[in-house]
C-alpha cells in the first residue's frame, strides 16, 4: 500500500484510512473512530494558496507543540509530573473522542443524539460548540491547553455536516452570535462544497504528501510511545493506551469503572502499525 502511494496510485486519503483501519479504528466505534490530521494552518486569507509551505500544519509536530510557547508549557508539564499529576504525559486530554467526534457531527443525526447523550441530555453551553473551522484550529493548536483534537474523515469529503440543515436550536454565544451552519474561512466563499474541495485538494497536495510520513509516525508509529514519543512531545496519559493497562489484574471495581470510563470519555491512542 505504501508503494502505492509513493508511485500516486492511491491518494493520501485512502491511505490514510488504510492505516486507520489497521490500527483498529473504524466508523462503528466513536470511542475509536478515525483520525486524521489538520492539514492547514491558513484559515484567514481570502484565497487558498497551496504552493506556500506557510499555509500548512507543521506535520512532524502533535498539536500540542504547533507554537513554540505552547510546546514549551506542556514540556514543563511533563517534566513537573510529580508535582502537580498523577502520571507523566505531555497530555491528559486526547486528539479522538467519542466527544470530539459527535461535536464535529452534531448537525446530523444520528450524531445529534449521540452528542446530547454524551452531554447528559442536551447540548453544550453555545460557546463551546463546534461553530467555526478558524476558531476550532485556534484553540486545538495555539489557545487551549485541554484542546489537542485533531480531524476526522468528513472533513475531506462530507459538506453537509457543515450546515444545519436541520434546524438545531444549538443556542447563542456570549457575543449574540446564533449558532447556526459551521463559520467557513474565507478562502471558502461561505460555500461547504468549495471548502471540502479545497481541503481535499490541500490533504492531496505535494506538500502534504511529503510530509504526511511524518504525521503518520506520531499518531501510529514509532512515535507514538516510548523515548521517541517523549522527544517528540506527543505523549498521553498512560490510560489512553489501551495496551499497557491490564484491567484483568485490577481487583478494586471502582478503579476499574474509573479506567474504563476515562478511556470511554476521553479516548484512546490507535494500536501501533
Amino acid at each position: 500500500c505504501f508503494l502505492s502511494l509513493q508511485k500516486r496510485e492511491i491518494s493520501n486519503f485512502d491511505y490514510l484510512m488504510y492505516l486507520n483501519t489497521l490500527a483498529g479504528r473504524s466508523y462503528n466505534d466513536y470511542m475509536q473512530y478515525p483520525v486524521f490530521p489538520w492539514v492547514l494552518a491558513d484559515y484567514h486569507s481570502e484565497t487558498l494558496n497551496l504552493s506556500n509551505p506557510h499555509t500548512f500544519r507543521d506535520l512532524s509536530k502533535p498539536m500540542g507543540a504547533q507554537t513554540a510557547e505552547r510546546k514549551q508549557k506542556f514540556i514543563q508539564r511533563f517534566n513537573e509530573v510529580e508535582k502537580n499529576l498523577p502520571a507523566q504525559c505531555h497530555y491528559c486530554t486526547h486528539y479522538s473522542s467519542a466527544i470530539i467526534v459527535a461535536s464535529y457531527l452534531v448537525r446530523i443525526e444520528p450524531f445529534t443524539q449521540t452528542f446530547c447523550s454524551l452531554q447528559g441530555g442536551s447540548f453544550d453551553v453555545a460557546d463551546r460548540m463546534f461553530h467555526s473551522v478558524k476558531s476550532t484550529w485556534e484553540s486545538a493548536s495555539r489557545d487551549n491547553m485541554s484542546d489537542v483534537r485533531e480531524l476526522i474523515p468528513e472533513f475531506f469529503y462530507l459538506p453537509e455536516f457543515l450546515t444545519n440543515a436541520n434546524h438545531f436550536e444549538l443556542g447563542c454565544m456570549q457575543d449574540g452570535t446564533v449558532l447556526g451552519d459551521v463559520q467557513l474561512p474565507p478562502w471558502a466563499d461561505g460555500d461547504p462544497h468549495k471548502f471540502i474541495l479545497l481541503h481535499r485538494q490541500a490533504l492531496e497536495s505535494d506538500y502534504v504528501s511529503a510530509h504526511l510520513h511524518c504525521w503518520i509516525d506520531l499518531i501510529f508509529g514509532h512515535k507514538q510511545h516510548g523515548s521517541a514519543a517523549v522527544e517528540a512531545v506527543n505523549t498521553y496519559h498512560p490510560y489512553f493506551y489501551g495496551n499497557k493497562t491490564d484491567l484483568n489484574n485490577i481487583k478494586d471495581p471502582l478503579i476499574k469503572s474509573t479506567i474504563l470510563g476515562f478511556i470511554s470519555n476521553f479516548g484512546q491512542i490507535p494500536k501501533q502499525v
